[in-house]
């Protein structure tokens, strides 16, 4: 179709809801939920655990992305909360990115929807590879920094911004590739892979890879495969992906929680030193050329080889576009981009930028965050946006 940069391979429809601590306070005592209950990691089968569940990530002022095992609590839940509905998945929030700045780019899809059609950009090519219409909403839950909940033995206050995902979606669980992928790839300079973290059964997840490993084969050696990590609803799924796609895989794209939880351990992310010590402990987990790192004080690329200033561009343009969306929300403009260009630049981001460039070389190549004067912000999707500002700048 002769588009340069292809975008897959999933799509949702996201409920966003809008934050209500007085609401949430209510849920809390409704439930008699006790603060040794909270729990981000228990089993979401019921309203009660999915509450013990987003309270475990707000005390830690952490972001992450869950399954829920029925899909009626994610309509239960959000149905009590004012709500906005958007698009959703790193492919297409990245093509609406690269459309406010004038760039098109081709999806993969597998999901349709009314959604679907209203938001996405109507000039760029799509296949889907669902042939019927569904929709199986994600729950996105944004809260910022200073948010307190007092209810009985519970009293929380966050100390940043972040978000949290709650998913039962059976489209990207099944992940159906269409058999029209090649063709889409054949004039592109530029594939970005992600969405197979909601998958589930291991068998189909295999058949999947080797369906995408085969069209990989048969692409052109000049084309770069961008990976985009994400939240993985079941252990073990990642390395998965790794093993079957890591060969041919160029950059390598995550955020500070996807590494944070390959690490195991959280890191002081403005330490020079503990973050080059991380790097090289990162690449022997993820051995690829480039990895790309994308924090809220930081972007970096890290390149063993070395060579990592030619991501300078890249990643400037990937977080300008982020910042923007961070700032502004879904209706970031062209003149919203330009401006967050002009913003000053974080202090922590940039004396680490500096000290890491002196410890890596041509190694590594950092660009630190802007100094943001907005209080409310958006913090879904930076990731995806990130990449809708890198890409571009990459050709």
């Amino acid at each position: 179709m002769g588009e340069q940069i292809v975008l897959g391979l999933g799509d949702n429809i996201d409920y966003e809801i809008r934050w209500d601590s007085a609401l949430l306070e209510r849920l809390i005592r409704d439930a008699d939920l006790s603060a040794s209950e909270i729990n981000r990691d228990i089993e979401i089968n019921t309203p009660r655990n999915l509450l013990a569940s987003i309270l475990g990530f707000v005390r830690n002022s952490s972001g992450g992305e869950r399954f829920v095992q029925n899909p009626h609590l994610i309509e239960g839940f959000s149905g009590s909360f004012e709500k906005k509905i958007t698009l959703g998945g790193t492919a297409v929030r990245a093509a609406i990115a690269m459309w406010k700045l004038g760039y098109t780019s081709a999806v993969h899809l597998v999901t349709m929807n009314e959604h679907v059609e209203r938001l996405l950009p109507a000039g760029c090519p799509r296949l889907c590879s669902n042939r019927g219409i569904s929709s199986y909403p994600h729950l996105i839950i944004q809260f910022n920094a200073g948010v307190r909940l007092d209810a009985g033995d519970i009293h929380i206050e966050t100390v940043r911004p972040n978000r949290i995902i709650y998913t039962n979606d059976p489209d990207n669980a099944l992940m159906c590739l269409h058999p029209d992928l090649p063709a889409l790839l054949q004039d592109a300079k530029v594939f970005l892979i992600s969405g197979f973290n909601t998958m589930q059964d291991i068998s189909l997840l295999e058949e999947r890879l080797k369906q995408l490993r085969v069209m990989l084969e048969g692409l052109s050696k000049k084309i770069l495969v961008f990976y985009e990590d994400s939240g993985f609803h079941r252990e073990g799924i990642s390395a998965i992906v790794r093993r079957f796609l890591l060969k041919y895989i160029d950059i390598y794209s995550l955020n500070e929680d996807e590494m944070q939880g390959y690490l195991g351990q959280p890191l002081a992310l403005t330490d020079s030193k503990t973050v080059a010590s991380a790097l090289e402990d990162l690449y022997r987990i993820i051995p690829c050329p480039a990895l790309i790192l994308h924090t809220r004080y930081w972007a970096l690329a890290y390149c063993p080889a070395g060579g990592a200033g030619d991501y300078a561009g890249p990643l400037l343009g990937g977080i300008t576009m982020a910042t923007a969306r961070f700032r502004f929300g879904d209706d970031f403009t062209c003149k919203d981009y330009a401006g967050t260009g002009a913003l000053p630049r974080e202090d922590r981001g940039t004396a680490f930028a500096g000290e890491i460039q002196a410890l890596l070389g041509d190694r590594v190549c950092c660009v630190p965050s802007f100094l943001v004067p907005e209080k409310n912000v958006t913090t879904i999707g930076l990731g995806d946006t990130f990449a809708g500002g890198f890409l571009p700048a990459l050709l």
